[in-house]
């Protein structure tokens, strides 16, 4: 049985011109991509408390960095299946209504982890149970955001326009240690249930809400598709789709399970979550063990780092926006200042130098984490985009996410990696992700190349036959 809130609209086009339907365009564009926007950053809230909490958790319940990676695991190991079986699921479905209904599950999820919070063994699978559960109904967030972007956006705008939206989850962490620490204070007394209560709270408001703007695409408007309405050609990919007639599982097959760029993707993706969550799951523990800055010094660096982030995420869309698509080039840029940027981070003696060092990690780092998933769209039909992104980010998290969490934290408590034992092995693993990461976009960079060039002679030829028409 079909979930009614999840029933597309589709609305016969409205008898109008392009250049009138284009004028109708802009509000219930922006409608939507504010739903999708704030609901994606409101899942922060209700992901990123768990981090802010750690150092709260140990003191306070004397939980070791295992028991807390196994937490972690639980959300990567839900989050990545549900990122293919969620998603592949959704097609076909009402993709804006997928971010609502993700939130408001994934609250009521940490609502219920707030208040069996404990030092307990059967309060720890608990957590470790309705953590993982929140991580599977918030895997669907990120790839149907992307499909309600592509459904609404021209090719030539995608880049900005996932970018800006991207920088929602980077505002959600930003926001994530002052939200959670604000509600353990000020309504808990101080008690670290309060970092998952008072979030979980505004998540279950806010999902509420998220149902009743806005809409999945253009069509539901009576506008036709986004190719009608800016007068664009639709993808080869998406032709074929159309000529073919192919079902959901024959598009999954040809342009995902044997779509040997979305392989390279995937394997990409791995390797940058290895740097991405290493630096994120770990940074307030290095800083308040190893580097012995207090507890609100680490927390304000992981703020950095988002914000970091939320400032660059917006501006590597725009400029690959403007180097007319070639999201590897600019991922590959990005990721050599990642490399350079880690030896500061690692080796900070300074507040200064800790939290400008993870300000610059999270401005480089969220350079691929976004153009990876743009890059997908480029070679997938929009009918294939949430599942082609769904795997990817299965991958990231069954592997690249799981490795940061309990791979990074085994390392740092003083096994080897490449001869180097503790933190320094920790990095090293972390330099290595990234290096592969640089290698596997630069291939990738390649096959866009060969498919900007060829799109643009086809866009050369209509522009010739519509002068001659003329």
């Amino acid at each position: 049985m079909e979930i009614a809130i999840l029933k597309r609209v589709r609305i016969p086009l409205l008898d109008l011109t392009s250049a009138e339907r284009r004028k109708k365009w802009l509000s219930p564009f922006l409608k939507s991509y504010l739903v999708i926007f704030v609901s994606y950053m409101v899942m922060y809230l209700v992901r990123k408390n768990f981090n802010v909490a750690q150092n709260d958790m140990i003191s306070d319940y004397g939980m070791s960095l295992t028991q807390l990676g196994t937490i972690g695991l639980g959300f990567s190991i839900t989050y990545g299946i549900g990122k293919t079986a969620l998603n592949y699921w959704s097609g076909g479905k009402n993709s804006k209504n997928m971010l609502p209904l993700g939130l408001l599950l994934s609250g009521l999820c940490i609502l219920a982890m707030g208040f069996v919070m404990g030092p307990g063994i059967t309060q720890f699978y608990m957590m470790v149970a309705l953590y993982a559960a929140s991580g599977f109904f918030q895997s669907g967030g990120g790839s149907n955001s992307v499909v309600t972007i592509t459904n609404w956006t021209p090719r030539n705008r995608r880049g900005l326009g996932v970018g800006f939206w991207n920088i929602s989850h980077n505002v959600g962490g930003a926001l994530a240690a002052g939200v959670a620490m604000f509600g353990a204070d000020y309504f808990f007394g101080g008690d670290v249930k309060g970092m998952f209560i008072f979030p979980a709270v505004i998540a279950i408001v806010i999902g509420i809400l998220g149902f009743f703007m806005g809409n999945d695409s253009p069509e539901a408007y009576g506008l036709g598709t986004v190719e009608d309405i800016f007068e664009e050609p639709i993808s080869e990919e998406d032709n074929a789709v159309i000529e073919q007639k192919l079902t959901k599982m024959e598009i999954f097959k040809k342009y995902v399970l044997f779509n040997k760029i979305i392989w390279i993707l995937c394997f990409a993706n791995v390797f940058l979550y290895v740097v991405r969550s290493g630096i994120d799951q770990w940074s307030m523990v290095y800083a308040h063990q190893v580097l012995g800055f207090s507890i609100e010094v680490a927390n304000s660096g992981f703020t950095m780092f988002e914000i970091g982030a939320l400032m660059g995420t917006c501006l590597w869309g725009l400029l690959s926006d403007l180097f007319n698509g070639r999201r590897g080039v600019v991922s590959c840029f990005a990721l050599i200042g990642v490399v350079m940027t880690l030896g500061f981070y690692q080796h900070a003696d300074t507040i200064f130098m800790y939290k400008a060092s993870l300000f610059a990690l999270g401005f480089l780092v969220f350079a691929p984490q976004l153009l990876i998933g743009v890059a997908a769209i480029g070679f997938v039909p929009k009918q294939g985009l949430a599942a082609a992104d769904g795997v990817k980010g299965t991958f990231a998290y069954l592997i690249g996410d799981s490795f940061a969490k309990i791979g990074l934290g085994y390392i740092a408590e003083g096994n080897s990696f490449m001869g180097l034992e503790g933190w320094a092995g920790t990095f090293a693993a972390i330099d290595a992700a990234a290096i592969a990461c640089c290698v596997l976009m630069a291939i990738v960079a390649i096959f866009e190349e060969i498919k900007i060039r060829k799109l643009a002679k086809i866009s050369k030829k209509l522009q010739q036959e519509k002068v001659m028409m003329s």
